[in-house]
């Protein structure tokens, strides 16, 4: 979706509409652009940009709190959407999600960039909101191909030209190439994808190590990670997506503890207790981890969900590996007053 938060704000506000806007929390509180209007970007504000800098960059600029739930509500509607074409739906963020439609395709006889026309169509019709979207052989091809033409672009990569696609991009489009690694990159002359390409597989794994494998492969437009759709059990959660990759892990912590109090206290309204805690994380290239544990008493607090997420996070690769989604979940649900038979040992997974 093309800036999707300042998006549904300026649809839901008409009289926002064409005015620079930005999705930021309250004044009065330290904190960043979570979505910022194209108007509002061509100021040079970008998400991730602390509030009081985009202000100074634009002073007349709108500034909204955000309205999650309204957007997660948005998402879903779109999601269904998706559901008339397929099931193999993987969500990265509430406003990007990568589909398979190789079996619809070929059951319709119709070729990719059709349905993608389509889809966008409806969207548009349905939600009043504008989608970008990249059609390839391969979810790496595809995200890069979606981020090209924004807003409301559509660019598709056909079979056997991947190379030649990514060929002139800047090296920072791979996936994991942030800011160091790209001036590590730089500093020995490989700023496009395709001077990454040129480069022998030994020397990049010799210089690089596993990652020099990676990238190299992902040069060539090589990507094997099918679509994965992650639907949670009967479970009560809370995720966040974060503006850009994270690695410190103060912040990780900070936001395990403010969903492990939302988890907790949607467990009281709904008056029911788990068993489980699940902790989700999606690493900077789009992995998406789970880790969970069964505990042998009924969980339910804030202090019980924080500590079992907190445990599982030292169980990830994090913060060796950026993140940029959390997600802590309670499943294995019971009514608060039905009786709990113990176990003898928790167990994790």
């Amino acid at each position: 979706m093309d800036a999707f938060f300042a998006s549904v704000e300026q649809r839901d506000h008409p009289e926002w509409s064409g005015r620079p806007l930005i999705v930021a929390g309250a004044p009065q509180t330290r904190g960043v652009v979570a979505a910022a209007s194209y108007e509002a970007r061509a100021f040079g504000i970008r998400s991730a940009m602390a509030s009081a800098a985009a202000e100074r960059l634009c002073p007349h600029v709108i500034r909204v709190p955000p309205r999650h739930e309204r957007y997660r509500e948005i998402s879903r509607e779109i999601q269904d959407l998706f559901r008339d074409y397929t099931d193999l739906i993987e969500p990265i963020s509430l406003d990007e999600c990568f589909l398979d439609l190789s079996e619809y395709c070929a059951r319709q006889r119709l070729p990719l960039a059709r349905i993608a026309r389509e889809i966008k169509t409806r969207i548009r019709q349905q939600t009043g909101l504008t989608a970008s979207a990249g059609g390839a052989p391969n979810k790496f091809l595809a995200k890069i191909a979606s981020d090209l033409k924004k807003p409301d672009g559509l660019v598709i990569v056909p079979p056997g030209q991947a190379e030649a696609f990514l060929a002139p991009l800047p090296v920072e489009r791979i996936w994991g190439v942030g800011p160091v690694l790209a001036s590590r990159l730089h500093a020995l002359g490989i700023r496009t994808i395709g001077e990454l390409a040129a480069k022998s597989p030994a020397w990049l794994e010799l210089t690089f190590g596993r990652l020099g494998v990676e990238m190299e492969l992902l040069a060539r437009g090589l990507d094997e990670r099918p679509v994965v759709p992650w639907r949670e059990p009967r479970s009560l959660s809370a995720e966040n997506t974060f503006a850009r990759d994270v690695q410190d892990p103060q912040t990780v912590l900070e936001e395990i503890a403010s969903q492990a109090e939302e988890v907790a206290r949607r467990l009281k309204g709904h008056e029911v207790v788990g068993r489980t805690v699940t902790l989700k994380l999606r690493y900077a290239d789009f992995t998406t981890i789970t880790r969970s544990r069964t505990s042998r008493r009924p969980v339910e607090t804030t202090g019980q969900i924080e500590s079992l997420a907190t445990r599982l996070l030292s169980r990830t690769e994090f913060p060796q590996r950026p993140v940029r989604l959390v997600g802590v979940g309670v499943s294995g649900l019971l009514d608060r007053l039905r009786p709990v038979q113990l176990e003898l040992f928790d167990h994790e997974e």
